[in-house]
């Protein structure tokens, strides 16, 4: 496939598109920790944006060497996302409704406790997940298109994480001890989102 302006345009509209669950996530992530350091903030980022452009890869791989497996697998991915955003958001649910005091992480002990990795990789692959059916639509790439495809989706992502939870920082000071439980029901709804266009439509 020839390169042009039309590729770059539809892959960074592809990333805008792809990283929305994953925006709306770092902005609960950032509504439940108003004190969160920068470089916690390029870590969730970071998380993020690595799923993002490893699961089309994922699926562009997969369409190439066992297309009729995939597809079958492909009617799982919405019950999976849902699945796992419910159970993160329901525990951010019960944290914040348990707890008088905003997660306050002035340490790395407290980051890690505030925000476990696998909490972390499990939205990143919660949120992700649904781009794995973005391997039929760039199915038609040669490897290096399909690479610098993912490239720009992760780049993009990056980008939105990072405002996401900057955002939800600003926002958290205002929502005080409430902010745990909004983040905890913005994931679960984007859960029953992915679940519901993935079955229903």
């Amino acid at each position: 496939m020839k390169l042009g302006m039309t590729f770059f345009t539809n892959s960074v509209l592809l990333g805008v598109g792809l990283a929305m669950d994953a925006f709306s996530v770092s902005l609960a992530n950032g509504l439940s920790n108003t004190k969160m350091r920068i470089h916690r903030v390029v870590l969730i980022a970071g998380v993020f944006a690595f799923f993002q452009a490893l699961m089309p890869m994922t699926g562009w791989f997969f369409v190439h060497t066992m297309a009729e497996h995939f597809e079958t697998f492909s009617v799982l991915i919405p019950w999976i996302a849902l699945a796992l955003l419910t159970y993160i958001g329901s525990k951010m649910l019960w944290e914040g409704m348990h707890s008088e005091k905003d997660c306050e992480c002035e340490e790395a002990s407290n980051l890690v406790r505030c925000l476990p990795l696998r909490t972390l990789l499990l939205q990143g692959v919660a949120t992700s997940i649904d781009a794995l059916s973005v391997g039929f639509t760039i199915a038609h790439y040669g490897l290096f298109e399909a690479l610098l495809c993912c490239l720009m989706i992760s780049v993009v992502t990056f980008g939105l994480c990072f405002c996401g939870v900057e955002i939800g920082k600003r926002f958290g000071t205002k929502l005080a001890g409430k902010a745990s439980v909004l983040g905890g029901v913005i994931l679960i709804a984007i859960g029953l989102e992915i679940w519901i266009s993935g079955v229903f439509f």
